[in-house]
């Protein structure tokens, strides 16, 4: 079993960097960012065409979330000498996708607000873990799949407009799933750029490297937005990253705390909100990249993986108009593809988890089918009935066992 010492808080120097320095913790930092904007990244220019962003406030936001993930990452990693992996909330993402274009821009960003500040309310207050085991896991887990059920099922519905594109893509991913699932998603968007090509679907004649400006924006807060869209957006960030990324680090062997990790990134999420970041937390997938042998055979060293990252992230961020003027050129169906693609773990993992109770199936199945109707009342999201009639029908049917 993989041990790490107890985390030290001193960072270290220069030398000791230089020291830790590996080339396999390098690949492995190359290689968490690549992941991390295989998929994921799709769905964030998915839910900017669902609110109709332009690319000033499209590249301000990804200029957001790379700064919060890249200094995050970096301070934390130096701070506990372990790899703390942080990027935005790719159930987050999805959650946008789903409801942002109900509200106006500055509502959602009132929103962003509102969900940063809870985060680092859980982190700095320890309420974090109470909060978790006061909603049963099964019912949020239901309530995530339910959010991510109609990007699953947009990739086999584009076989029939786009049949061509979208087929290739199945094929590779299912094809790289097999022989190098870790690069799965990545090779699916190379595949999806080939298919794309031959069908003159590309066109990066806009494309410019040009740096990224951010673009501040006044939050406006509404009952609406907080309740349909920041609720959600903190409940999912929560459950589906931070404590699942908390998990990948202690299995890993890792015991830098928990509560601390998580008010840094709410505080980022808080202060990077006016600029559009919907969210800054600890990863998991990509977490699992840098803290795994493949980094380093000795954990101690590993860190460097998640420093590399988070300065790659921070390149990123400073061209996030060049990366937003590239995948504007890409086709829709490309982008909707590797989006629902992306997401099959995340989809399986919640499924999976929400059945796992059979004391506890009937209350998620009317979170997950509440959540998937896509009913609406008083201007709040689906995702908030869900979570609400879930929980009633596990106080209902689970009284009972209690």
């Amino acid at each position: 079993m993989n041990t790490a010492a107890a985390p030290s808080t001193r960072v270290p120097s220069r030398r000791a960097f230089a020291r830790d320095f590996s080339v396999s913790a390098l690949t492995a930092g190359l290689v968490a960012v690549a992941v991390s904007f295989g998929g994921p990244a799709a769905i964030i220019f998915q839910a900017a065409r669902a609110a109709s962003l332009d690319q000033a406030h499209l590249a301000s936001w990804i200029w957001a979330i790379c700064v919060g993930s890249g200094v995050t990452g970096i301070w934390l990693s130096l701070r506990y000498r372990e790899p703390v992996v942080t990027a935005w909330s790719t159930p987050g993402l999805a959650v946008l996708a789903a409801g942002w274009a109900a509200y106006p821009y500055p509502e959602a960003v009132g929103a962003f607000v509102v969900s940063g500040a809870l985060i680092t309310l859980c982190g700095v207050t320890g309420l974090f873990q109470a909060l978790m085991d006061r909603i049963p896991r099964p019912v949020v887990s239901a309530m995530l799949a339910g959010i991510l059920f109609r990007f699953g099922v947009d990739v086999f519905g584009f076989l029939k407009s786009a049949p061509l594109l979208a087929g290739t893509m199945i094929a590779a991913y299912l094809a790289s799933k097999r022989l190098t699932p870790r690069y799965a998603i990545v090779c699916t968007l190379l595949a999806g750029f080939a298919a794309a090509g031959l069908t003159g679907g590309l066109d990066f004649s806009g494309v410019s490297a040009s740096l990224a400006q951010p673009v501040f924006t006044v939050p406006r807060f509404s009952l609406g937005a907080v309740i349909g869209l920041g609720l959600p957006l903190f409940l999912v960030t929560m459950t589906g990253q931070n404590a699942t990324g908390l998990g990948v680090m202690r299995a890993s062997g890792y015991h830098a705390p928990g509560s601390p990790m998580v008010a840094s990134t709410g505080l980022a999420s808080l202060l990077l909100a006016p600029f559009g970041c919907h969210g800054v937390n600890l990863a998991a997938i990509t977490a699992a990249i840098c803290t795994g042998p493949e980094s380093h055979p000795d954990s101690s060293r590993r860190y460097v993986a998640a420093v590399v990252c988070g300065a790659c992230y921070l390149v990123v961020g400073a061209f996030g108009a060049a990366l937003t003027g590239l995948f504007t050129a890409l086709p829709p169906a490309l982008i909707a593809v590797v989006s629902g693609l992306a997401l099959f773990g995340a989809i399986a993992s919640g499924l999976t988890q929400a059945m796992e109770e059979a004391d506890r199936r009937e209350a998620a199945l009317v979170t997950l089918l509440v959540t998937v109707s896509g009913v609406s009342f008083f201007g709040i999201g689906s995702a908030f009935w869900g979570l609400l009639g879930g929980l009633a029908a596990d106080r209902v049917l689970t009284r009972s066992h209690r």
